[in-house]
């Protein structure tokens, strides 16, 4: 069954930075992650967003829509046909093929609609008995 993580970010770091550091821990690890965007401007500054975000290596990516191959996928409306691995959601809404994925990362905002959502999502998500987790993210530490 698919495991779901809810990642709160707690300070000034916006959605898309986080997603980059949640991207590239994951990354690191071996796996392949979809990314589902809730709109092209939002896929289009994390593609890049991750071009940039790391000095010392590259996070190997593209836009779903593009049709290339890469480990880290971003899409917006697209169901994925591959990457069942990990799912990171920055849409605010849960996409109907999430249950595909081994693993849900849910990244929740500082503002209050956002939060709202999400609360919405993790009672979604429990109602049907999935495995939740909640994070709660400290502010980023320079350097």
């Amino acid at each position: 069954m698919t495991r779901v993580d809810f990642y709160q970010i707690n300070d000034t770091e916006t959605t898309l930075q986080f997603a980059c550091r949640l991207i590239d821990k994951i990354y690191s690890r071996g796996y392949r992650v979809h990314v589902h965007t809730g709109d092209p401007d939002s896929a289009s500054a994390l593609n890049d967003l991750l071009w940039s975000f790391r000095d010392d290596r590259f996070i190997p990516h593209c836009l779903y829509a593009t049709k290339e191959s890469a480990p880290i996928k971003i899409g917006v409306q697209e169901e994925p046909t591959e990457h069942q691995e990990v799912l990171i959601n920055l849409s605010g809404a849960i996409p109907h093929f999430f249950s595909r994925f081994e693993r849900v990362a849910e990244v929740v905002p500082l503002d209050e609609n956002s939060r709202s959502s999400a609360r919405e999502n993790y009672r979604f998500y429990k109602d049907r008995g999935y495995a939740l987790d909640y994070h709660q993210i400290a502010a980023r530490q320079p350097g």
